[in-house]
């Protein structure tokens, strides 16, 4: 549900009664504390080229930041894309190209 519909539903409750004055602001600005701001979108749009994890680009150091997962898995699952026919190869160097560099 989105925020504006939270929002909307704290406001009929006020209408209704349901709520005072008090516990609308107070729930409201709960609400808006917890509602994501406009940089956090997609997580694809937080992968960044890891500066201080890398052995060629980065690009597999940033996919585990992101992730969570070991880098040391994606440069495992990267090799053996390239082993079975070389379809990595193609998406690292796209990463490389085109994901920006963390900033220190």
């Amino acid at each position: 549900m989105s925020t504006a519909d939270e929002l909307e539903k704290l406001h009929q409750l006020l209408a209704k009664g349901a709520l005072t004055q008090a516990e609308f602001e107070q729930a409201k600005a709960r609400l808006l504390a917890a509602a994501p701001g406009p940089g956090a979108g997609l997580a694809i749009n937080r992968l960044r080229l890891s500066v201080a994890d890398k052995w060629i680009a980065g690009v597999c150091g940033g996919i585990a930041r992101l992730t969570g997962v070991e880098s040391w898995i994606w440069r495992m699952l990267f090799v053996i894309g390239l082993l079975l026919g070389g379809f990595t190869i193609f998406l690292y160097v796209v990463l490389w190209i085109f994901v920006p560099r963390e900033e220190l």
